[in-house]
C-alpha cells in the first residue's frame, strides 16, 4: 500500500531543499539495510518516488550519494558522542550517556549505523578512505574514554585500555544489532534496558 508521504514525495514543485533531503534520508536507509555493494540508485529513487534520472542530478552518481549518506550519519553520530563525553567522568554513568546519545541519534533510521560500518565498500579508494576517516575519529573517542576510565581505578596498561575500546565498541555493534532486530524498543527503552543490565553486572 502507498502511503500519502510516498505519493506526494514525487510530485513537482518540491522545494529543492525539501527533495534533497527526502533523498538523502531514502539513502541513508537503503545503504543501511543493503549496504553499498547491494543499494542502488533505482532503489533510491523509488523509495522517495522519483525518477532515477533526476536523483542522479541531485547526486551526480552512487558513490557521491554514499558520500553525502556518510557524511550525514557521522556527523550526526560524532556531535552526540561529543555531547555525552563529560570531560573527567569516569563513573558507569558516562557510559550509559554514550549508549543513550547513540540510540537516540539512531532512533528512527537504525539502520544508517552500517552507514558507517558498512563491510561491502570497497577495499579502496576515497569512499573508504571516508568511512576509515569518521571511523578512527569515533575510535578515537571510545580510546580516550577508555584510558580515563581506567586510569582513574589505577590502571594505566595501554594494552588494557585497548582492550577496553574493543570491547566496548563491539559490544555497541552488537547492542545496535540487538536493537534493529527488536523495532519495538524506543531510544529511550534502550537506553534504560542497558542502564538495567550494565547494573546487574557490575553489582
Amino acid at each position: 500500500m502507498t502511503s500519502a508521504r510516498t505519493r506526494t514525495a514525487g510530485t513537482k514543485g518540491v522545494p529543492r531543499a525539501e527533495r534533497e533531503e527526502q533523498l538523502l534520508t531514502a539513502a541513508v536507509e537503503e545503504f543501511g539495510r543493503r549496504g553499498y555493494g547491494g543499494a542502488s540508485m533505482a532503489a533510491v529513487a523509488e523509495r522517495v518516488g522519483v525518477t532515477k534520472p533526476l536523483l542522479y542530478q541531485y547526486f551526480g552518481s552512487k558513490d557521491a550519494l554514499y558520500a553525502a549518506a556518510l557524511e550525514r550519519v557521522a556527523g550526526s553520530l560524532t556531535r552526540a558522542l561529543n555531547g555525552a563525553l563529560v570531560p573527567g567522568a569516569t563513573s558507569l554513568g558516562t557510559p550509559l550517556s554514550v549508549l543513550g546519545a547513540i540510540f537516540g541519534t539512531l532512533e528512527g533510521q537504525r539502520h544508517a549505523w552500517f552507514v558507517l560500518y558498512d563491510r561491502t565498500l570497497p577495499a579502496t579508494g576515497a569512499l573508504r578512505e571516508a568511512a576509515e576517516r569518521h571511523r578512527a575519529a569515533i575510535d578515537g573517542l571510545a580510546a580516550a574514554g577508555s584510558a580515563e576510565f581506567l586510569a582513574a581505578r589505577g590502571i594505566g596498561d595501554p594494552l588494557d585500555s585497548d582492550a577496553l575500546k574493543h570491547l566496548w565498541t563491539g559490544t555497541v555493534s552488537t547492542l545496535v544489532t540487538w536493537w534493529i532486530h527488536h523495532p519495538g524498543e524506543s531510544a529511550q527503552e534502550m537506553a534504560e534496558r542497558c542502564r538495567r543490565l550494565i547494573a546487574a553486572i557490575v553489582a
